[in-house]
């Protein structure tokens, strides 16, 4: 980190200084278990922004991994293979992870050419017929509050992410332009039990969900493809 870079840790400490993690960790765990059996339970399942590790500590797969530019849990003692790193520099294994989650990331990168950039990389890192869950505060619903995070540089809707998807090779399956609540903040107290009872009530993400949820899949032919050319060769 030089001079001018922001101190995530300092940040984030900052902005979650109200929210109390237990709860938040109870409330994850409902989140990871519902986008995991939409993803399709993937065996090894791949979070670039871990953060506290929220989800990938909770998400049920057998083989888990985590990546961040500073480390803020210890997450190893969970069984998650952890790289502290820049994600565009992490060193990740070519088509391995049948499942990518991203939250609340694409809004911190610098450009859309970054998110372009990343969403190639993650691409690159997972198997043919791997789906990628997306989700981040949706522009069209948060313009208000949406730059009141000093992290947040990047604007998406869940139209500019689609067309993003695409043009890095995904298909995508699902768009859901209102999602979760905007912030663990809102109106009602961080529940598990509410979680659960919202995640399965679409009705209700259209009156309070201000984050879009993507899911989308590397194409199975790329398998194919890759099948050929080892035959060829």
């Amino acid at each position: 980190m030089t001079a001018s870079d922001i101190n995530y840790e300092r940040l984030y400490a900052y902005r979650f200084r109200d929210v109390d993690q237990r709860s938040r960790e109870a409330v994850w765990s409902e989140i990871a278990h519902y986008l995991y059996a939409r993803m399709g339970e993937p065996k090894v399942v791949l979070d670039p922004a871990a953060g506290r590790g929220e989800f990938i500590s909770a998400v049920p797969a057998p083989e888990r991994w985590g990546v961040d530019l500073v480390s803020q849990s210890d997450l190893t003692k969970a069984g998650v293979t952890m790289i502290i790193a820049d994600i565009m520099e992490a060193d990740l294994p070519a088509a391995h992870f049948d499942g990518v989650f991203v939250s609340n990331f694409l809004e911190h990168l610098p450009d859309q050419n970054a998110v372009a950039a990343l969403l190639g990389k993650l691409r690159h890192a997972m198997r043919p017929g791997g789906r990628i869950a997306i989700m981040g505060p949706n522009f069209k619903y948060c313009a208000r509050d949406y730059f009141d995070c000093a992290d947040h540089t990047v604007i998406l809707s869940h139209v500019g992410l689609a067309e993003h998807l695409h043009a890095a090779g995904f298909d995508t399956e699902a768009i859901h332009p209102r999602f979760l609540p905007y912030s663990f903040r809102g109106i009602l107290p961080p529940s598990p039990a509410l979680t659960k009872a919202y995640l399965h009530t679409p009705a209700a993400w259209r009156f309070l969900g201000k984050q879009f949820l993507a899911i989308a899949r590397k194409p199975p032919a790329d398998q194919a493809a890759g099948a050929r050319r080892v035959t060829q060769g």
